[in-house]
């Protein structure tokens, strides 16, 4: 696999990531133990995002796209993936305060749904 493949790959994982923290809620109804896994995914997405961390994916993901000799990118995932939040929302802080937030809110929504 080509570093250029590898950058894609780790990219579409790091959507499958956020895809969980968002839906994965969901899962927890059908079986129960999905809750030991999604929780976790959770609290590490709103955590990135609210104390401003760099995830060991966007990491991952720029330096694979570096060595394939591909142009990177400046600032974090969301910023760079998401580039309409920051036309609504301003500044890459207010981004990821949002994008933090509503991962938590949204999933004590679908916890409290649940039960």
């Amino acid at each position: 696999m080509s570093r250029l493949n590898a950058a894609s790959g780790v990219l579409f994982i790091h959507w499958l990531l956020v895809a969980f923290a968002v839906f994965g809620g969901f899962l927890v109804p059908l079986n129960g133990t999905w809750m030991l896994l999604h929780m976790p995914v959770v609290i590490w997405c709103s955590a990135v995002n609210l104390a401003a961390w760099t995830c060991p994916l966007t990491t991952l993901e720029q330096w694979l796209r570096t060595r394939s000799g591909e142009p990177s990118y400046d600032g974090g995932f969301i910023d760079h993936n998401c580039s309409a939040l920051r036309k609504v929302l301003g500044t890459t802080r207010r981004i990821n305060i949002a994008v933090g937030l509503s991962i938590l809110l949204w999933n004590v929504f679908v916890y409290a749904w649940i039960v």
